[in-house]
């Protein structure tokens, strides 16, 4: 049995491009987010999804809300789709973590290095994983939402992809798109990357 996977990136914020959110409380979606979530729903409404799981951050559960409404279905919120943890980097401004040297091996080098206090790519990549192995086991033959963080997806689809995580920015991850993956006994395979709400 296949089951498939719609990973959703939270939609737009007022903070994004400028500071490193990663999980400070209180960032929510933006007029535009709000928008872009309401597109989601009515895009995701008209496939046959079972279950919407979502990221407990406050940006990826107003995503999600519109979605389960249309759907019918609740948001269960799942600790393993959480964004990375940045540690000492959180809420710093991108301009002043610009000239960092560990910023640099970051962004060059993602399987060797780790944000100060925080988690590694790898670290990442192993939690969505567990993620996915568990939902599909739950989700047998069946298609399912999950709404998460665009470095969190990164690190899921470099995984299905056999990509190292030195080359997560060759994946584009933009606000409120849906990549989708599809997993079975055979193994997984990536099905769409970064598709926009039609």
């Amino acid at each position: 049995m296949t089951t498939t996977v719609s990973f959703v990136r939270h939609g737009s914020h007022d903070r994004l491009g400028r500071i490193l959110c990663g999980r400070m409380p209180g960032v929510i979606l933006s007029e535009q987010g709000r928008a872009e979530a309401r597109g989601l729903a009515q895009r995701l409404s008209r496939e046959p999804i079972v279950a919407i799981y979502a990221s407990p951050l406050e940006r990826a559960r107003q995503t999600a809300e519109p979605i389960a409404e249309a759907l019918g279905l609740p948001v269960q919120v799942a600790a393993d789709l959480q964004e990375i943890d940045f540690g000492a980097w959180t809420g710093a401004r991108f301009e002043d973590l610009d000239g960092d040297p560990a910023w640099g091996l970051w962004n060059q080098a993602r399987t060797l290095a780790r944000a100060p206090g925080g988690e590694s790519m790898l670290e990442v990549q192993l939690r969505l994983r567990r993620w996915l192995d568990a939902a599909c086991e739950r989700h047998s033959g069946q298609l399912i939402a999950a709404v998460s963080h665009g470095d969190a997806i990164k690190a899921i689809l470099a995984q299905v992809l056999g990509l190292s995580l030195d080359q997560h920015q060759r994946l584009e991850i933009s606000p409120a798109s849906v990549s989708t993956v599809a997993v079975g006994d055979w193994g997984a395979k990536v099905l769409g990357i970064n598709e926009a709400p039609r």
